[in-house]
């Protein structure tokens, strides 16, 4: 099959993992990881992933199936970085919806759901690790062809919610307040990308958190 995967941006930290997966069926399937729609041509499944620009229909008309991979238990949690609102909100594991894209955002038929566990010491990279393994099974599942399942109509009746796109601003933490109080913010906020900050005596602060094993805390004189 003719294959592309959208990534908007070349600094997402799951692009070793589509590359990884590009590579692993390139010998069966020709797969392009492309950064913008305007790039895209035509082929048998479209994948948008962590994907920034909305694909209009011409555009999505041209594939078999153009498909979204979206970290929410949809219809809840439409919108932007789902998975980091939900843990912010104490979630203890996350859902990854496969969907069919359509032209109003995320409200497209279900082809699968994945959930999978976030324990509540796992720091942003750890958590990406649990979320990008579940988004690589997505993929892999999709490849059974023509269709692995009748795909679902979104459940209205229960009701939709959805996430405002994320911003350096919402990595701000109030030194005011307790770590035990802003954890939760503290361990989903990516040092690269949205780093965790504070503001005191006029002067900004980054703070980055990192997990230490037994043996380095241990001192030696």
């Amino acid at each position: 099959m003719k294959i592309s995967l959208l990534c908007s941006s070349a600094d997402h930290p799951v692009n070793p993992w589509l590359k990884a997966w590009q590579e692993k069926h390139a010998a069966t399937h020709a797969i392009e990881l492309v950064r913008r729609v305007a790039d895209l041509d035509s082929g048998d499944l479209l994948f948008l992933i962590s994907c920034s620009e909305l694909v209009p229909a011409e555009v999505r008309q041209r594939f078999r199936h153009t498909l979204v991979l979206h970290a929410s238990d949809l219809p809840h949690g439409r919108g932007w970085s789902p998975h980091i609102w939900e843990l912010l909100a104490g979630a203890e594991h996350l859902t990854l919806s496969l969907l069919e894209a359509e032209d109003r955002v995320d409200s497209g038929r279900i082809w699968k759901k994945l959930q999978f566990p976030i324990p509540r010491t796992a720091l942003w990279d750890e958590i990406n690790a649990r979320l990008f393994a579940a988004e690589i099974e997505l993929l892999d599942y999709a490849l059974q062809s023509p269709l692995p399942s009748a795909p679902q109509a979104q459940d209205e009746s229960l009701g939709s919610s959805y996430y405002p796109r994320r911003s350096p601003e919402d990595s701000r933490l109030d030194p005011e307040r307790s770590l035990a109080e802003q954890f939760n913010l503290l361990r989903v906020c990516d040092p690269a990308r949205f780093p965790a900050f504070f503001d005191w005596h006029g002067q900004r602060y980054k703070l980055t958190l990192e997990k230490m094993s037994d043996d380095s805390a241990d001192t030696q004189d």
